[in-house]
């Protein structure tokens, strides 16, 4: 916590609004609104749904690393949402990882990095080669494709669906459910019945059959995590690595192919697909407000009282770029150390959250990430935008940077075409 000036006695501005058509459209007008507020904005989630904005990279990492003033828990903050708020599919309370704190926290955060772990960085690239494979060869032959629709969000299904033991047609059912609830408007009730089902046939499933898949793990696993506790692990794990992901590989090609110099010194190897990666996670991150915390007590933050049972939202997306290092992380060998060596500015940005909390999967992140676009640009090299990037349209939702298309053209290829990668 900071011992800044109490501002309390200020009046509280009129909260910026996330949840109105034009936050999608122009993110930056809405943060620069925020930001001037201070380093914590009030904003509103949903109408009537007000939260405290964190704009400010110390006072986020303050909230981050402090689990004894800030907790993860929002079952106060429920109580005081209708229940038909549409942010509630992304927000109430489950038992795991997630929402817990402490003692809780630890043990199913120990038990997801433990599946995690049996998921080998050479077993991972093969189901995402597969995936490409798959996809590419459906539009390689139409010379047009949404890398959207037809690639981004598809290949997370494959591959989650691959991880997680189900096959492949039981994808559709995943992006659809998942993409209302994230949007947090009019369906995200629906999308969350719809994902909870998905979820609840897949822990039925693996219980009469396990196999050799992440639900299994989880339900074998020496913890001894009950039925439902596995299902909302599950829940948690699979949204988590679908929609985000999805949004992270698709906005990651949409700031490649809007820069034609950029495209070209990554396909012909001479700059990595991890720069791009990077540079998106820095300004464009895909889970942009969803770093929820809760004061357990009247609390102050860098000069604003906080109340309890209301949200404290890490706003990634407002954060961008740190102006200098500063607690060790914005500097670049603190990043190629956090990052395992793999890019000096990984770890200078938040988008993977720090402290107890932080992503315990980042590295299969990025190497899934990394490898579809390194395959999809050997299938299809000559890539092109059909709209300047100006032009794109963005999926509507507080928490989310996700695009609704990026239609692209090339030069029609078969999958038996010589120089096709095998």
């Amino acid at each position: 916590m900071t011992a800044a000036p109490d501002r309390t006695d200020v009046p509280r501005p009129a909260p910026v609004r996330l949840w109105e058509d034009g936050f999608a459209a122009d993110p930056q007008r809405y943060y620069a609104a925020l930001r001037a507020q201070g380093p914590v904005g009030w904003a509103e989630l949903a109408p009537g749904v007000p939260a405290y904005l964190v704009t400010d990279r110390s006072a986020a990492l303050d909230v981050l690393r402090d689990p004894e003033t800030f907790s993860h828990d929002p079952r106060a903050w429920e109580e005081t949402v209708p229940a038909d708020s549409p942010v509630l599919g992304m927000m109430r309370w489950r038992p795991n990882a997630l929402f817990a704190d402490g003692a809780a926290h630890v043990r199913y955060r120990a038990t997801l990095i433990d599946v995690f772990d049996l998921v080998e960085p050479h077993d991972l690239r093969a189901r995402v080669h597969r995936a490409v494979r798959l996809l590419a060869g459906r539009i390689g032959p139409r010379g047009e494709a949404d890398l959207v629709g037809d690639f981004s969000r598809p290949l997370m299904a494959l591959v989650l669906n691959d991880l997680f033991g189900l096959p492949d047609s039981q994808g559709d059912r995943l992006d659809e459910g998942l993409g209302k609830m994230m949007e947090g408007g009019a369906q995200a009730a629906e999308g969350e019945a719809q994902y909870a089902r998905y979820v609840l046939e897949l822990i039925e499933a693996k219980a009469e059959r396990p196999g050799d898949d992440l639900p299994s793990r989880l339900l074998a696993h020496p913890a001894g995590l009950t039925r439902e506790e596995v299902t909302w692990q599950v829940f948690l794990t699979l949204g988590a690595g679908y929609e985000p992901t999805a949004n992270l590989l698709s906005n990651t090609l949409s700031r490649i192919l809007g820069n034609p110099a950029y495209y070209s010194t990554l396909t012909s190897g001479a700059r990595p697909v991890m720069d791009a990666v990077v540079e998106v996670l820095h300004h464009e991150t895909p889970l942009a407000n969803y770093g929820v915390y809760y004061a357990r007590r009247p609390a102050v933050l860098h000069g604003v009282r906080l109340r309890e049972a209301v949200p404290v939202v890490v706003s990634y997306g407002a954060l961008g770029l740190p102006r200098g290092p500063r607690d060790g992380e914005g500097s670049p060998h603190a990043g190629r150390e956090a990052a395992g060596g793999r890019h000096p500015r990984d770890a200078s940005h938040l988008s993977w959250g720090a402290g107890p909390h932080a992503c315990p999967v980042r590295q299969h992140t990025m190497l899934l990430v990394t490898e579809a676009i390194e395959r999809l640009t050997q299938w299809l090299p000559d890539l092109a935008p059909v709209l300047p990037r100006e032009r794109l349209s963005w999926r509507p939702g507080p928490f989310h940077r996700s695009l609704t298309a990026l239609p692209v053209r090339f030069a029609p290829r078969s999958p038996d075409q010589p120089g096709v990668p095998s």
